[in-house]
């Protein structure tokens, strides 16, 4: 991988050799794993990768967990959790993730597609092998669909600006017509 470090440690590559990624914000409940699994179910090609869900006990969120599209579960984060990194009130399951989510993103980058990756947010940049298989499938030059964190944050501002990067926002009013651009997206990335 060609490249420099950041200032925080985590690596950069050159815009040229990243793949293309599509990638879906929006705010906290707006329906983006939704509208992931959406467009994989209506795509033609080979999906791999890994999407994450909220874990409720009655109207509470108390968790995340991470499942991979053939199937694995594990607990990205959860409030009960006694170590591991804490983002807001959650402590991540560095292992846990690594062993669904990650893994499931690095046989994606290897076999599959179309690279799946839901989300690219504060608990999954916990796992330094994680922005590692990120950046691979990024240089891979498949195409990615994702969902990323609407906040702030230094290292996802600079992969949103990254020249292959297409920024998708979800709101309520453009969910059936932001999945119909989405296919059509896909369908031409796979036709270049």
């Amino acid at each position: 991988m060609r490249g420099r470090e950041s200032r925080l440690g985590l690596a950069e590559i050159d815009a040229g050799a990243m793949g293309t990624a599509l990638l879906i914000t929006g705010a906290p409940g707006s329906g983006k794993t939704t509208l992931i699994r959406a467009v994989v179910a209506e795509s033609a090609l080979k999906a791999g990768g890994f999407v994450t869900e909220e874990i409720r006990e009655g109207r509470e969120r108390v968790g995340f967990r991470v499942s991979s599209l053939d199937g694995r579960v594990g607990i990205l984060a959860h409030i009960r959790a006694v170590k591991g990194p804490r983002v807001g009130r959650y402590r991540v399951d560095v292992p846990a993730f690594e062993a669904v989510g990650v893994s499931a993103l690095e046989a994606a980058t290897a076999e599959a597609d179309l690279i799946v990756v839901d989300e690219i947010g504060k608990m999954e940049l916990c796992s330094p092998r994680f922005v590692q298989a990120l950046e691979a499938a990024l240089a891979s030059r498949k195409p990615i669909l994702g969902t990323v964190l609407q906040a702030p944050h230094p290292w996802i501002d600079g992969l949103k600006r990254r020249p292959r990067v297409e920024l998708y926002r979800l709101t309520e009013r453009n969910r059936e017509d932001l999945k119909d651009a989405l296919l059509a997206r896909l369908q031409s990335e796979v036709r270049s």
